[in-house]
């Protein structure tokens, strides 16, 4: 069964949502948007799928050509990343170590991402700009301290994310990658919500990106060291979350940084992030103008 995808999107320069239909997007932002102004506020409702159900005979109101791809939730009060989270990943760093007992952790901006089928943007300070395929998952129902039995009740929805980074600018001081994640719209959400059912949506789901066609990260979501569950259990501990909130779960090995020497991502060139039962999430890349 395919679910349904909700786009955020702006269409000149109005932004809305609405639910694609093959070629087409049905604008529910025109339909509801006095209730629900945003996804976000959708997403908090729970009513993802009641929207879904009534626009199940409608026709679309525009091309998905007249569009611009945003990032669905336009802005989630927290934006939270997760470092190293498969094994090889954690091999990588060739310093000896075990994976560690918690989830490395940072935080990115929403204007640090753009949406589906944008540029991804290379900054005049550095030419280290590479490509990072992750799953995103969508907090629906508040919540803190959550233990991981309960979990899986707090998502509401499931995107991707290519989560581009400026790779000498995670080394710029002592402990902080904060400076290298965070450069405008160097990374991407989307394309779209799928409204998150039950586990086996993304209980053992492959996760791939390729670069250009060629694939240089591919692994399965079972081999995570944190689980979804512990994620979201362990993040709750010390921030209340909240419906909207954007959860980027880890990436596997293969970023351009590691191979001999790196293979940075130049202008032109196209990167996709792709998960069984999500979708693609698809990018070029572009210098700041």
């Amino acid at each position: 069964m395919s679910h349904p995808k909700f786009v955020s999107f702006s269409r000149n320069g109005t932004p809305g949502y609405g639910l694609l239909a093959g070629d087409g997007i049905i604008d529910l932002s025109a339909r509801h948007g006095a209730k629900w102004p945003t996804l976000r506020e959708v997403v908090a409702d729970g009513a993802l799928l009641q929207l879904a159900e009534a626009a199940a005979n409608l026709e679309a109101d525009f091309p998905v050509s007249e569009v611009r791809y945003e990032i669905p939730i336009p802005a989630p009060e927290k934006l939270i990343c997760v470092g190293v989270n498969f094994p090889d990943r954690n091999e990588e760093y060739k310093d000896g170590q075990a994976a560690p007992a918690n989830p490395s952790l940072f935080i990115r901006f929403p204007r640090s991402f753009t949406g589906h089928d944008q540029s991804l943007i290379r900054p005049p300070e550095s030419l280290e700009l590479d490509y990072e395929g992750e799953i995103v998952i969508v907090i629906g129902k508040r919540g803190r301290r959550i233990p991981e039995a309960k979990a899986l009740d707090h998502i509401a929805a499931l995107s991707l994310c290519n989560e581009g980074t400026i790779r000498d600018w995670v080394r710029h001081a002592k402990f902080n990658v904060t400076q290298g994640k965070n450069f405008d719209r160097t990374g991407s959400i989307g394309p779209w919500l799928i409204p998150f059912t039950d586990e086996a949506q993304i209980a053992d789901i492959r996760l791939e990106t390729r670069v250009n066609g060629e694939i240089r990260q591919s692994d399965r979501t079972s081999r995570m060291i944190f689980s979804f569950r512990k994620i979201i259990s362990y993040i709750s501990t010390f921030t209340t979350v909240v419906p909207g909130d954007v959860i980027v779960t880890g990436t596997p090995t293969g970023a351009g940084a590691r191979f001999d020497p790196p293979i940075w991502l130049k202008p032109g060139d196209v990167v996709e992030v792709e998960a069984d039962g999500i979708g693609t999430l698809r990018n070029t890349i572009a210098d700041e103008a």
